[in-house]
């Protein structure tokens, strides 16, 4: 019988080791007050046909997050064009230290570099660096006044280019017989746009007085709401020194007709008895012109002036005031 029962135990033996390693997952567990429904078995069923799934929409779609800080993110610009004239185009990157090597005009690698500065002046003198030369008659005119009659011109003119010139100037004044005439001489040179530095000598004539030279610093140019100006200071040989400050404005009233008021102060540092000129305030004059541009280079004018010297400068020139009716002319060319 023993010999029976052991081919019937070999099995169980070997099945308990194995039993053994599979470890209860509620081993322990107090479990006598639950209770457990009867295993049931569910019916079979044909599983469904699977459907690709949607892409999950993102939540953070159409905001905009570029404001937003995130701990431990670094964020940077994209690499892209900031110009709309290189979109698509990769960045620019910065000009080889190779490539500012050479000499400054590349044609001089390969040709003589003093014909090609040559042959660059040639050009410059024909399409920028244009010598220009006029000559503007500000005022030629006659005045009428107290029973006499006076003359004055007031003329200027230059030679040169945009940047530098040779400045002229000449005015002067007189009645029954020459009063006062100057000439000037001067280096122009354009310092910013519409204005001009101008130093030179300016010599004056005075048949009954002394002649005097002077050297000469000043300013010319258009004043914003079109105020042409002309400013200098005058220091003479035996050192006395003066300024005059001239202004006028075109009021165009009509395509012809043009209406000028002008002005013109003059001061002086110290008293020049031999010049009759006394310090401070010198003069004051006082202009209004009308004219009529027959053609831009060509036109009449007729207004009034009004004069007015002070202090020491009238004491010694013996007038005051002057008040006088003007005809001239303004022309250029």
């Amino acid at each position: 019988m023993r010999a029976a029962l052991l081919p019937m135990l070999l099995p169980l033996a070997v099945a308990t080791p194995v039993l053994a390693q599979t470890a209860d997952p509620h081993a322990g567990h107090d479990m006598s007050g639950m209770t457990m429904a009867p295993a049931q078995t569910p019916p079979a069923q044909t599983p469904p046909a699977q459907t690709p799934a949607k892409p999950t929409a993102d939540p953070h779609a159409g905001h905009d997050m570029s404001g937003m800080s995130m701990p431990g993110m670094t964020m940077r610009p994209p690499e892209i064009p900031s110009s709309a004239d290189d979109a698509g185009r990769p960045p620019r990157q910065p000009t080889p230290a190779a490539a500012l090597s050479g000499p400054a005009h590349a044609a001089d690698r390969y040709f003589d570099p003093t014909a090609m500065a040559a042959a660059r002046e040639a050009m410059l003198a024909e399409n920028g660096d244009v010598r220009t030369t006029g000559v503007v008659v500000d005022r030629l005119e006659a005045g009428l006044g107290d029973g006499d009659t006076t003359w004055l011109w007031d003329v200027q003119g230059w030679s040169g280019g945009d940047i530098n010139r040779f400045w002229w100037k000449s005015e002067g004044e007189g009645g029954s017989e020459l009063e006062e005439a100057e000439v000037q001489a001067l280096y122009s040179r354009a310092v910013r746009p519409f204005w001009d530095l101008q130093a030179g000598v300016r010599q004056t004539f005075r048949p009954d007085l002394k002649d005097t030279t002077d050297l000469v610093l000043g300013v010319q140019g258009l004043a914003p709401h079109w105020f042409e100006i002309d400013a200098a200071a005058f220091l003479s040989t035996e050192g006395d020194l003066s300024a005059r400050i001239e202004a006028e404005y075109d009021q165009r009233l009509t395509q012809k007709w043009i209406l000028q008021p002008r002005a013109e102060v003059t001061l002086a540092a110290s008293d020049a008895p031999d010049i009759e000129v006394g310090s401070g305030l010198s003069s004051l004059e006082l202009g209004l012109r009308l004219r009529y541009e027959i053609r831009r280079e060509f036109a009449p004018y007729a207004g009034v002036e009004w004069t007015r010297r002070f202090g020491e400068t009238a004491d010694l020139a013996g007038e005051g005031e002057d008040l006088r009716v003007v005809v001239g002319l303004r022309t250029w060319f």
